[in-house]
């Protein structure tokens, strides 16, 4: 089952995706982490979700780019955080795919899928702050929203959060127990 958790900057959508976890059972659990850690700024946002998850049984695996290489345990939980940090590690990483960001990322959420029993996947919805961008910043936002629409499209479950509040657009109903 692959769950696609979106909201913007700081809307709650971490802790709510990190409850899925907790709620789909006690199986092994994987945190995928795709933040760099390049300056202090990036060190802080690290820490405050290690912070978050510590004592829920999460193992951690660190994955910038390339996800199809991820291996996870067969029939595990997996918490993909976050699609936003991974395309811009694709897009503008030396390591990265580039221009082919968006097909590397979907082939690496495939090869999730077939490994793992739950893929909850977070992403920011950066693209409705109506500000008008320019050259690499827009070419990184389109790539973006290409891979949120596919996600959204191969999804079981989507789920926006506003102000820490889940609002089901897709499926959903086997969370109606869930609060």
């Amino acid at each position: 089952m692959l769950t696609l958790v979106i909201g913007g900057a700081a809307s709650g959508k971490s802790e709510y995706a990190e409850r899925l976890v907790l709620h789909a059972g006690d199986g092994p659990r994987v945190y995928i982490a795709t933040m760099e850690p390049f300056d202090e700024e990036s060190l802080q946002r690290i820490e405050k979700h290690r912070r978050m998850r510590a004592g829920k049984g999460f193992q951690t695996l660190e994955c910038y780019t390339d996800l199809a290489s991820a291996q996870v345990p067969s029939g595990s939980t997996v918490l993909l955080e976050c699609v936003s940090n991974l395309c811009a590690n694709e897009v503008f990483s030396p390591a990265g795919s580039g221009d082919a960001a968006a097909q590397s990322i979907l082939r690496g959420v495939e090869h999730l899928q077939r490994q793992c029993g739950e893929l909850i996947v977070v992403s920011n919805d950066l693209a409705s702050g109506g500000s008008l961008y320019e050259g690499d910043t827009l070419r990184y936002l389109e790539i973006l929203g290409t891979v949120n629409q596919e996600l959204a499209a191969l999804a079981d479950d989507v789920c926006e959060v506003v102000c820490g509040l889940p609002c089901w657009h897709k499926g959903g109903t086997r969370f109606a127990d869930f609060s």
